[in-house]
């Protein structure tokens, strides 16, 4: 590991200017559409206010339906990023949000708990290959030592969509009635249009590559395509050339995943349930989604901290272990605590240690991965992760209605915290990675060579 990043006055004027011309042209418009698809995947848990209602689902049955969300994502995951690596983000990503914002607004529709399921499991087709997308047009606009608080900036929209979703989503359920629909249905729709409305801003604004940004002058645009190709051909030495079907089995890669599942299990357990848990100290609507708002807002700080601190020292398995330990530490507090607000205390310290754990963990892969091993790999190991996605709601509204209370599901997320951070100190040891690195750079990656 190097000593940490170049201090402010350190950084070349060029350097400085070109990041901070990229940042301001592409960061907010990421962030926004990030956000808004936070929202829409994550609605459904203030709509099942209104659902349980209607329908008498149980907590097995919107568990199932939260998280089948994923499993659709899954399956096109992989293939919808490699298509993003020859398509050009700025097609394919607009194509996404179009394809979302119809599925999302159509849940607004739901009969029954089939169309409930089917639905949820069409948005996650529609929405497959968003985030994995994300982080690999990063890869094509900021060099290594930026990613960590890069992807922090698009994590902002996680803790900050739940908070600002939890108020807005109170605030239109209460159009109840309004034109002879429900504030359910209410939800759904107007919480869809902005995603199909951003798909123009995307045409408009996204830029596929450094090398096509008009937006930037000719010394700039050298600059920043020169340092990232540079970066490029040292991971290729470093690593080996690895070819998509090679990665999608690279012991790292696998890894990787596993961590990211066990950390995605407890992350979207609480996502999903937060809101019902609180309902169940009789709040109302509006109330609810206040007090749903805290953990994210909190959160939203911890993670700025951590990423800031990852970056500036060029670690990230320490911050990653301690963030999972807090996060664990946070769910197990809850469980005792459940039928008071001290419970939100403690959700809220877990949400520290689950979103402060993410920018750390992205900056991950790009150490090792490039070119279309990285849309590959990167699509893998989300996607393995987003299985977790499903696992943690479903569990937690399984043990819901098994024991009655949300008390054991809480115990499960926390153990699954625990088993993130521990895969991490045993996959991502600096010496393990330095025998990885000798490995492939003796021709793992190789046409003919076998794949560790």
């Amino acid at each position: 590991m190097t000593a940490g990043i170049p201090t402010v006055t350190a950084v070349p004027e060029i350097e400085r200017r070109t990041i901070a011309k990229v940042s301001w042209r592409l960061l907010p418009l990421i962030v926004l559409i990030y956000f808004v698809a936070y929202m829409d995947r994550t609605n459904v848990g203030f709509a099942s206010f209104g659902l349980n209602r209607e329908f008498g689902f149980s907590a097995t049955v919107y568990g199932w339906a939260a998280g089948i969300f994923f499993l659709g994502y899954v399956i096109f995951e992989v293939p919808s990023n490699v298509l993003l690596e020859r398509a050009g983000a700025r097609l394919w990503i607009a194509r996404i949000m179009v394809t979302w914002g119809l599925v999302a607004g159509s849940m607004a529709f739901i009969t029954g708990p089939v169309s409930f399921l089917t639905l949820r499991f069409l948005l996650g087709v529609a929405e497959a290959g968003f985030f994995p997308g994300m982080i690999l047009y990063f890869t094509y606009w900021f060099p290594q030592r930026y990613r960590a608080r890069v992807v922090a900036a698009l994590f902002l929209a996680v803790p900050g969509s739940n908070a600002l979703t939890a108020v807005i989503s109170g605030a239109i359920l209460q159009l109840d009635g309004t034109w002879g629909l429900h504030g359910w249905q209410w939800l759904f729709i107007l919480e869809a249009v902005p995603s199909i409305l951003l798909a123009f801003a995307v045409l408009a604004l996204m830029t596929d590559r450094p090398a096509q940004a008009t937006w930037l002058n000719a010394e700039d645009r050298a600059w920043l395509a020169e340092t990232l190709a540079a970066e490029r051909a040292g991971t290729l030495r470093t690593h080996g050339h690895f070819t998509l079907r090679q990665v999608l089995t690279d012991r790292r890669v696998l890894a990787l995943g596993a961590i990211y599942f066990n950390i995605g299990t407890a992350t979207y357990g609480i996502t999903f349930f937060l809101p019902p848990i609180l309902k169940s100290l009789h709040l109302t609507d509006w109330e609810t989604g206040v007090a749903t708002a805290v953990p994210y807002v909190v959160g939203t700080v911890g993670m700025i901290a951590w990423s800031w601190s990852s970056d500036r020292r060029d670690e990230r398995r320490w911050h990653f272990v301690i963030a999972a330990l807090v996060a664990a530490l946070g769910l197990i507090a809850s469980g005792p605590m459940l039928g008071s607000l001290w419970a939100l205390t403690a959700m809220s310290v877990a949400t520290i240690g689950l979103y402060g754990s993410k920018p750390a963990f992205w900056a991950m892969p790009g150490e090792f991965l490039s070119g279309p091993a990285a849309a590959g790999g990167i699509a893998l190991i989300n996607a393995i992760g987003n299985l977790g996605g499903f696992v943690g709601p479903y569990v937690l509204g399984w043990l819901k209605d098994y024991t009655g209370t949300y008390e054991a599901g809480l115990y499960f997320l926390a153990a699954c915290a625990v088993a993130s951070g521990a895969i991490t100190w045993v996959a991502v040891r600096p010496g393990r990675m330095s025998a990885d690195r000798r490995f492939d750079a003796e021709g793992a990656g190789q046409p003919g060579r076998p794949n560790p």
